[in-house]
């Protein structure tokens, strides 16, 4: 019964929350559990870089303000073979790129 009358009061402190702080929220519990999101790099119609296992991209800010910056950035292991599969040689690395001259698709991993 306890556990149902917490739910219920989660829900409706949640539903109080601005739609901004609701965002916050699930970011902070995607931080905690991950996405295990794929970044693709295009050139043109071609496929160039795969980043497997993402669990965030983050927006670069200034050091001196809170002004962001024009590029992304991340970790995640480099595909090399571009095959969607983390073989053993395949490292994590950190990626950085430009929001204005990359082309790029990110989504969640299907498995």
């Amino acid at each position: 019964m306890l556990k149902y009358l917490m739910i219920a009061v989660l829900a409706f402190v949640l539903a109080g929350c601005t739609q901004e702080t609701q965002n916050k929220l699930s970011r902070a519990v995607q931080n905690w559990t991950g996405v295990n999101g794929v970044l693709e790099v295009y050139a043109g119609n071609k496929l160039v870089k795969r980043f497997l296992e993402i669990d965030k991209l983050s927006t670069a800010v200034s050091t001196t303000d809170d002004t962001p910056r024009p590029y992304r950035f991340g970790y995640g292991i480099l595909d090399e073979n571009l095959n969607m599969v983390a073989d053993k040689r395949e490292k994590k690395v950190y990626f950085e790129f430009s929001d204005y001259s990359t082309s790029y698709i990110f989504y969640t991993y299907p498995k």
